[in-house]
């Protein structure tokens, strides 16, 4: 296997350097276009760092669900999840994160790259509240960067066509897995039964 051991030789394999319009979209805050990507968002991914190492974890609700409060600073809702809280241990930590929204039918991505911290403000939680359940905390990001991204991965991967979808019952499923890491004491059939309820239960 050939290592790329310097910046050097990296750079030399990708030529011509970047066109203005890979750089000039560079933002330190949230433009009006930019907010229009991120309230037509129902999804992202988010990153963090940590002293373990890195994590990447969804995130998903209504479009527009993470709060553009300025032009430089976003804010997310925890929602209720498994209350691993791998990415708020992180942030505690290590402020660094970093976000991608994912616009359903849209080839166009949006990245921010910044700084956060984890709120638990009574009031700011309250304001996030769906069907009276507030979120337990929320993630204040100060943005430090903010750009689109081209729509080439989108189209490459087809993943908004629907010709595309994966039936899920081709994949292992949830309690499958789990069981399998357990030798059968943790998931199951009934695992997988029972989701769908338990899931509606919670999402709030």
């Amino acid at each position: 296997m050939t290592v790329i051991d310097s910046l050097e030789a990296l750079e030399a394999l990708y030529t011509p350097a970047p066109v203005a319009a890979s750089t000039v979209k560079v933002a330190d805050r949230i433009t009006p276009h930019y907010r229009a990507l991120i309230e037509a968002s129902p999804f992202l991914a988010l990153a963090t760092v940590g002293p373990e190492g890195l994590d990447c974890s969804p995130r998903g609700d209504q479009p527009g669900f993470v709060r553009i409060a300025d032009d430089r600073t976003l804010i997310l809702p925890d929602r209720r999840g498994n209350n691993r809280i791998d990415s708020l241990r992180n942030v505690v930590r290590d402020p660094r994160v970093a976000l991608m929204f994912l616009i359903p039918g849209s080839g166009t991505t949006f990245r921010v790259n910044g700084r956060a911290a984890v709120s638990a403000d009574p009031d700011l939680l309250a304001s996030f509240a769906v069907d009276g359940k507030a979120p337990r905390t929320c993630l204040v990001v100060t943005v430090v960067e903010a750009y689109f991204q081209c729509a080439r991965a989108i189209v490459r991967s087809g993943l908004w066509k629907a010709e595309a979808q994966v039936d899920p019952r081709s994949l292992p499923s949830p309690g499958a897995m789990l069981a399998a890491m357990s030798e059968d004491t943790v998931g199951g059939a009934e695992y997988d039964k029972a989701w769908p309820e338990r899931a509606a239960a919670s999402l709030w």
